[in-house]
């Protein structure tokens, strides 16, 4: 170990004589680190750092399904960013984007609640109680509704996570992985499918295709983006659960299946939240 100029940790307020505090990491200071040269050095330092594990935490959820998953069970930390701020970091990207294009996704429009979802009559009745207890019209509702159900959106998506990671340990039950390697993968899964959900805002934004609020190109999406997810779920438990290839695929046709009913579920929920909230 390195010897230094004894100095004093002011942390731990001990002698030190190595290079950093061996109880709690923190190193002497330096005058440059009050000048605003040393300042900028450090903002520098920490956004590459951050940047790097960002980048490479994106391209391992994007091209190496269940990697990252893996390298948490095995204790590589360095490398990557931890499962949560990862997940926080694709919900920023999604969501920029979302407001970028104004393409939505998870924040259903009340016209489609009434008309177009499985939930439709009852989503009638329900509006048709709020609103005479309210005392407004519907034309005058729609639009607080969906800006309110557009926030509503961006702050509960985390809402899908839970339901996924319970089911996790029932599907793969044999494995006998710890809880939160199941709550993990979920984080993991769930950040690829936010950044998957770029991929036709950005077609959008640089073809100017439009039409993507009907219910055809929400069906048609829905369709493509669920077969892409259960390719991604098939290739990522291969490396988490390492289940046979036969069993594999049922279990993700299960997961698939949950997916969905998970997605319709989160959007019940927005719509009985933002009804009840507004």
């Amino acid at each position: 170990m390195t010897v230094t100029k004894p100095w004093t940790c002011p942390t731990c307020n001990c002698n030190v004589s190595t290079p950093y505090c061996p109880a709690c990491g923190e190193r002497p200071l330096r005058p440059r680190d009050l000048t605003l040269a040393g300042l900028t050095v450090q903002i520098v330092q920490s956004l590459s750092d951050i940047d790097g594990r960002l980048i490479n935490s994106f391209r391992c959820l994007m091209m190496c399904p269940g990697t990252l998953t893996v390298a948490y069970m095995q204790g590589q930390r360095k490398p990557y960013l931890a499962p949560f701020p990862l997940f926080l970091y694709a919900n920023i990207v999604f969501f920029v984007m979302q407001s970028i294009t104004d393409f939505r996704i998870f924040s259903t429009l009340l016209d489609m609640h009434l008309h177009d979802q499985m939930w439709h009559d009852l989503a009638q009745f329900l509006v048709t109680q709020r609103l005479e207890g309210t005392g407004k019209t519907l034309e005058l509702y729609t639009p607080l509704f969906n800006q309110a159900v557009a926030l509503n959106a961006k702050s509960l998506i985390s809402l899908m996570i839970l339901p996924f990671a319970l089911l996790l340990p029932l599907v793969f039950w044999r494995t006998a992985r710890p809880f939160a390697v199941h709550v993990v993968f979920s984080l993991h899964f769930y950040a690829f499918m936010l950044l998957l959900l770029c991929v036709p805002m950005v077609v959008r934004m640089t073809f100017g295709i439009t039409g993507m609020f009907s219910l055809a190109m929400d069906h048609a999406l829905s369709i493509l983006l669920l077969a892409v997810c259960a390719v991604y779920l098939y290739a990522a438990t291969d490396k988490v659960y390492e289940t046979k290839r036969w069993i594999r695929i049922i279990q993700t046709s299960v997961l698939s299946s949950a997916l969905i009913c998970i997605f319709l579920g989160y959007r019940f929920i927005l719509f009985l939240i933002t009804l009840y909230s507004t």
